[in-house]
């Protein structure tokens, strides 16, 4: 019999970024990268329940009518829930949040309109279960990744 458990997928991948031309971005060599959390990992279930509940206020502010947010709240939204599913930068240097740490920082560079192919590129990649292929690990194998990096 087939262990299905050999498909589970992991916690976190990383995402290597690709350019504005679509090449793949390097430093130094090493892949410019940005570790995110998968679909299969509580911190993407928690985001996931607090976009439901944005819905549903929205929902009920407008008579139970489907109205989307402003473009700027949305932006704000989307780049709050990456930045919540966002473990860490590799090899990637965002100045302007120099000073910042943790959610900050990545919300801060998902609000980044110049840097909009970055935030998109994290979106996708965030949805796609084979980013987080497992290499036959079952859960006990599976760990969290660590956020000491951010």
């Amino acid at each position: 019999m087939f262990d299905i458990t050999k498909q589970y997928a992991t916690d976190t991948a990383a995402i290597h970024l690709k350019g504005l031309d679509g090449e793949p971005l390097y430093d130094e060599g090493k892949p410019v990268q940005i570790v995110i959390y998968g679909p299969g990992s509580q911190a993407h279930a928690q985001m996931k329940a607090r976009q439901t509940n944005r819905i549903l206020k929205r929902m009920e502010e407008n008579d139970g009518k489907m109205k989307a947010a402003p473009f700027e709240q949305q932006e704000i939204e989307t780049a709050e829930d990456l930045a919540s599913i966002t473990v860490s930068f590799e090899n990637l240097v965002y100045p302007p949040a120099q000073e910042l740490t943790g959610t900050e920082k990545f919300k801060m560079l998902y609000l980044d309109r110049k840097l909009g192919f970055i935030t998109q590129q994290v979106v996708k990649a965030s949805g796609e279960w084979g980013n987080f292929k497992s290499a036959a690990k079952k859960p006990s194998e599976t760990s969290s990744a660590s956020t000491s990096n951010i």
